[in-house]
């Protein structure tokens, strides 16, 4: 389980890293970004992974979001790994910026050409937190889990199919009922078949109605100018309305005026490490 340091950059009195590892899950190179707060050096601290959305790599968040002062304050060591395998050479890989490279939504492939690489729900919730914790001075009983768009989508299903695994999970923009919806319905028919009672493992809104672990604390911050939640790709009310049912806590905070764009994660990217902050500091 080898690191090789990319990048590393003194950041809010902590280290902004970046590292690349061969994945066994991924069979490929992958890249992963973790901001190492101040408190690390002499405390373990609790972990934060961020699932970021179509297109991004590990970069985006830690040079968009303006997480690491909040990290740096509440201790927390922010994990942000990229969004799908790189370079395996899969026919189609390249030629859509919602499948494929880019967009692996967070699930194990189970349809040729895509299974052998596409495994990025293990990679996220067993390969990588074992990397993490066996290379940085972690809390590994306390990790929490957060993400943006195709990422608040990958955020919720780990937490909704992993019960007590993640201490709070929050998300912004999800996409929180992809088996309704064009992109999840193109992704999972290309990555888990035609069988669509299979989709339903990786969808929020399903998982939401069957889960039956412990309290799961659930921040979504959702833009009201957002074009996708116009264009009924991420569906927030559908999760809204079985987490009422269940009587799962979730706060749905709509904003006036903002979009898709990390402006609008920025703006609130605050709010949400102190939510994980509340249940990870404990």
């Amino acid at each position: 389980m080898a690191l090789t340091q990319v990048s590393s950059n003194k950041c809010a009195g902590g280290f902004q890293k970046v590292f690349e590892h061969e994945s066994s899950e991924l069979k490929c190179k992958m890249k992963f970004a973790v901001y190492v707060p101040p408190k690390a050096e002499t405390d373990k601290c609790p972990v934060l992974y961020w699932l970021s959305g179509l297109t991004c790599t590990e970069q985006n968040v830690i040079t968009k979001a303006g997480c690491q002062l909040a990290a740096a304050e509440h201790g927390i060591i922010i994990v942000a790994p990229d969004t799908s395998p790189r370079g395996c050479n899969i026919e189609g890989e390249d030629e859509s910026w919602d499948f494929g490279t880019g967009a692996g939504f967070y699930v194990d492939a189970t349809q040729e050409p895509w299974k052998s690489n596409y495994r990025m729900y293990s990679y996220v919730t067993e390969e990588l937190p074992k990397l993490i914790n066996a290379n940085f001075p972690t809390a590994p009983d306390r990790m929490s889990i957060s993400g943006h768009s195709m990422g608040g989508h990958g955020a919720l299903v780990c937490a909704l199919r992993n019960p007590g695994k993640y201490k709070a999970v929050s998300a912004f923009a999800p996409i929180c009922n992809p088996v309704q919806c064009p992109w999840g319905q193109k992704a999972f028919a290309g990555y888990l078949g035609p069988d669509r009672a299979t989709w339903e493992a990786y969808d929020a809104t399903v998982l939401a109605a069957s889960y039956s672990g412990p309290q799961l604390d659930i921040l979504i911050d959702q833009g009201r100018d957002d074009q996708f939640l116009t264009a009924s790709q991420l569906l927030p009310d559908n999760l809204i309305a079985v987490c009422s049912e269940k009587k799962i806590p979730v706060v749905f905070r709509l904003q006036p005026g903002y979009d898709h764009s990390y402006f609008f994660i920025y703006s609130f990217m605050n709010d949400h490490i102190k939510h994980h902050a509340k249940f990870l500091n404990v």
